[in-house]
């Protein structure tokens, strides 16, 4: 394919938050439904897709590049007191994880701590749970981008207001829909980026 950074015309020294707003304005553009019963509509289909691959194949590239040695995701640059936790959550080992957490005194629980007990809880189905244990953690650190971009991802899974997302009356995990793809990759990003490459299998 070409230089995935020319499809989203952008340059190779662009940010994440760079790359995900190029995207994100090229899908709005191009989106197959601004394209009904049009001559364009071939066109716009074809060019969606080319959008959609040039944006995957960025995103899985600058993913492999930011993997440690253990595997790790370390997908938006702040270190964690935690590694093994976090590697237990990326490996879906949820149970082992929060056992972890749950052994750590009630004096020593950092602003780390809340976010990852946020996450074993997200990755459960227990949106009020994790968005309450998220919320602690951005009032403990409230310069930390990472969680300031969980919480809003959780507080917007939890009132359900994803466009491409039906959450549950229960409160368990939203669950994806189909009518909306853009909505639903756009989502999908956040994820990964918020909770560390593959932690949140919503899709």
């Amino acid at each position: 394919m070409s230089n995935p950074y020319s499809v989203l015309g952008i340059s190779e020294s662009a940010t994440d938050e760079e790359v995900k707003n190029a995207y994100r304005e090229l899908a709005k553009k191009y989106h197959p439904d601004n394209y009904e019963n049009s001559e364009l509509a071939d066109f716009a289909s074809e060019k969606m897709k080319e959008i959609n691959l040039a944006y995957d194949t960025i995103i899985e590239e600058r993913r492999n590049k930011r993997k440690n040695s253990d595997g790790v995701y370390a997908s938006t640059g702040y270190s964690s007191e935690y590694p093994d936790v976090r590697r237990l959550i990326n490996n879906n080992r949820v149970a082992d994880a929060e056992q972890i957490l749950d052994g750590i005194p009630r004096d020593k629980r950092s602003a780390e701590w809340y976010f990852l007990k946020s996450m074993v809880f997200y990755k459960k189905g227990f949106l009020e749970d994790a968005f309450s244990y998220i919320e602690t953690a951005c009032q403990m650190d409230s310069e930390n981008k990472e969680y300031q971009s969980a919480y809003n991802h959780i507080k917007n899974a939890r009132n359900g207001e994803y466009g491409g997302y039906n959450v549950k009356k229960n409160g368990s995990m939203p669950m994806c829909s189909c009518c909306d793809l853009c909505n639903i990759l756009v989502c999908s990003d956040c994820c990964c980026e918020c909770f560390g490459g593959d932690l949140i299998g919503c899709c």
